[in-house]
């Protein structure tokens, strides 16, 4: 079961990339800006989670402050989703997120994989 959660939680953080960049690239703006955004947006995300989520972090955080990165990058994939005209995708991201975050507490379970 953790395997499947945590493949999940993989699959959400790169679709979480993915929101951002193409929120970015859907910004009304010139297109400089455009692609500029579509690149640094989950640029920016993937250092956040690199730094203080992820499993082999440089400076990890411990839970429940872990919380706080994890939902700016999370909170934000939501929020490009549902200002690109994609609410119900971006309800769905954020559901998903949030279920699979209380699995892994409920199976007592640290974002790396290990028993907490």
């Amino acid at each position: 079961m953790r395997a499947v959660i945590l493949t999940l939680r993989f699959v959400l953080e790169l679709c979480a990339l993915a929101a951002l960049a193409y929120g970015g690239w859907r910004l009304p703006a010139p297109i400089a800006v455009r692609i500029l955004a579509a690149v640094l947006l989950p640029l920016i995300a993937a250092l956040i989670w690199g730094r203080w989520v992820a499993p082999r972090g440089s400076h990890l955080l411990p839970d429940p402050v872990r919380l706080i990165p994890e939902w700016a990058v999370f909170g934000g994939a939501t929020v490009a989703l549902i200002l690109t005209g994609h609410p119900v995708l971006g309800g769905v991201f954020a559901v998903s997120a949030a279920v699979d975050r209380w699995l892994l507490h409920v199976l007592k379970t640290s974002t790396g994989g290990e028993p907490a």
